[in-house]
């Protein structure tokens, strides 16, 4: 029986499911978590929320969707400074990101601002503040928006000297039997990613090259676990998850 597979429709994944995309189902990240949770997928490449706050996964160790400083495809435009900010029109595809933001906010800057759905097609100048995550962040950072950026990557390294883990593969317990089909994807990937620079059409070839090369982490090392488990224990603190549970490593 093939493995019913998962993943999120944006670039820093491509490398990931590379020779298994006709095998693979996309969907933006709450939408996949979703359905990870209701068991429409055996593995799922999801974000890192849904995997810290319903103990039910195993982890496929070693591969990620991680950054080790500046990540530039996360990050959080505001026309205010950042300390003073009272409202941030979030991105409620990604509960990871939104997550992530509202560690860093209290952690840096001790403010909990109101967080409100972004609107579609949303402009800056309509907001204090946005979120942007995926292939729209990489649009607006390569179309010179004027605005500062604060890159969440890059804040939660400062934070922690950590990495930040984004995604990684989830499995449904019991059914861990097709991990050397993910493993293998990554390993290709790699392997091509000069070709899989050039077969996108985000941003521009040499944005999409340092992209995949220098800001995108794609290993699950003793680093990133640490990363996670210090993100986990954030998020019990700030009450966003009930309670920290032992993160289960396969493969």
């Amino acid at each position: 029986m093939s493995w019913r597979i998962g993943s999120v429709p944006y670039l820093n994944a491509r490398p990931l499911i590379y020779g298994i995309e006709d095998q693979v189902t996309l969907a933006v990240p709450s939408r996949l978590a979703d359905l990870m949770f209701r068991g429409q997928f055996d593995a799922a490449l999801i974000p890192v929320a849904e995997i810290l706050a319903h103990d039910q996964y195993e982890i496929v160790d070693n591969i990620a969707i991680a950054s080790r400083g500046p990540v530039r495809s996360v990050f959080l435009a505001h026309r205010e400074p950042v300390e003073k900010l009272k409202r941030v029109a979030v991105d409620p595809a990604s509960r990871t990101s939104v997550w992530l933001l509202r560690v860093l906010l209290k952690a840096r800057y001790g403010i909990a601002p109101e967080f409100y759905p972004r609107p579609s097609g949303a402009e800056l100048t309509e907001h204090e503040a946005m979120m942007l995550i995926g292939d729209e962040a990489i649009g607006y950072a390569t179309r010179g928006g004027k605005q500062p950026v604060w890159d969440l990557g890059e804040a939660w390294w400062e934070l922690t000297g950590l990495p930040f883990v984004f995604a990684a593969w989830a499995v449904q317990r019991g059914v861990a039997t097709g991990m050397s089909l993910l493993r293998e994807a990554k390993a290709n990937g790699l392997a091509h990613l000069e070709e899989i620079v050039q077969d996108s059409t985000e941003a521009t070839p040499e944005f999409r090259r340092e992209y995949l090369t220098r800001n995108v982490c794609f290993d699950l090392g003793e680093a990133e676990k640490e990363g996670l488990r210090r993100f986990q224990q954030h998020l019990v603190e700030q009450g966003l998850i009930e309670k920290a549970h032992d993160l289960r490593y396969v493969g």
